[in-house]
């Protein structure tokens, strides 16, 4: 695959779903050479586990999108509530327009329109609203798809995969979660990988393409 894609935006309705639908395609992207902006719109303290500090996962996203490479002038951290950002639909609209006026894009990464998770559903359909004469992907996340149409893989290899592996180990107040393991990673990527026909891979839905 050619990276025509220079300036990207990665929307993510929490810390660490980004680096989760799209780590490694992070990693490639800006070993490319792209610019790449992550936006996270909420540090879920009220689902931190309560012997570790509820702004942790502000300290941790700052640690992994450092890892993947992704510059820290271009890390955005909002701090809506968890599992409400359907309640704040307005105010994030109006942040992604102000987003949109600041820097011209060419891609779009947003969780998966078939995403059940109401805060993901939520920046899914805004990012719509605020991008819509913009190509626009869907990444996936597994555990919240009732369905995901692989409509676009995007080839990695292994360093690709180990670099969303070491971003997500910045995570360590998740750690427990399954989808957080190496091991999960690695055989996703490897599934994926093999659909097409190459050693490692990750698939987004094509949402809208503008040539």
């Amino acid at each position: 695959m050619t990276n025509n894609y220079n300036k990207i935006l990665v929307l993510a309705p929490h810390t660490d779903d980004g680096e989760l639908g799209a780590g490694g395609t992070i990693a490639k992207f800006l070993e490319q050479g792209s610019e790449i902006t992550y936006v996270a719109f909420s540090t879920a303290g009220d689902s931190v586990p309560k012997h570790l500090p509820r702004d942790i996962l502000k300290t941790e996203v700052k640690q992994a999108t450092n890892v993947l490479g992704i510059k820290e002038e271009n890390l955005i951290i909002y701090d809506y509530a968890v599992r409400k950002l359907n309640y704040v639909r307005q105010e994030i609209l109006e942040n992604l327009i102000e987003l949109r006026a600041q820097k011209d894009f060419d891609l779009i990464l947003i969780p998966s329109i078939n995403d059940i998770h109401q805060d993901h559903l939520t920046i899914a359909q805004e990012g719509i609203r605020a991008f819509k004469q913009y190509n626009i992907w869907g990444y996936e996340l597994i555990w919240n798809n009732l369905q995901f149409n692989t409509t676009c893989f995007v080839k990695l290899d292994l360093s690709h995969v180990q670099s969303k592996v070491n971003a997500l180990k910045m995570y360590k107040s998740q750690g427990f979660r399954d989808y957080m393991s190496s091991e999960f990673i690695h055989a996703h990527a490897k599934t994926r990988g093999v659909q097409i026909g190459c050693n490692y891979a990750e698939a987004f839905e094509v949402i809208r393409s503008i040539n």
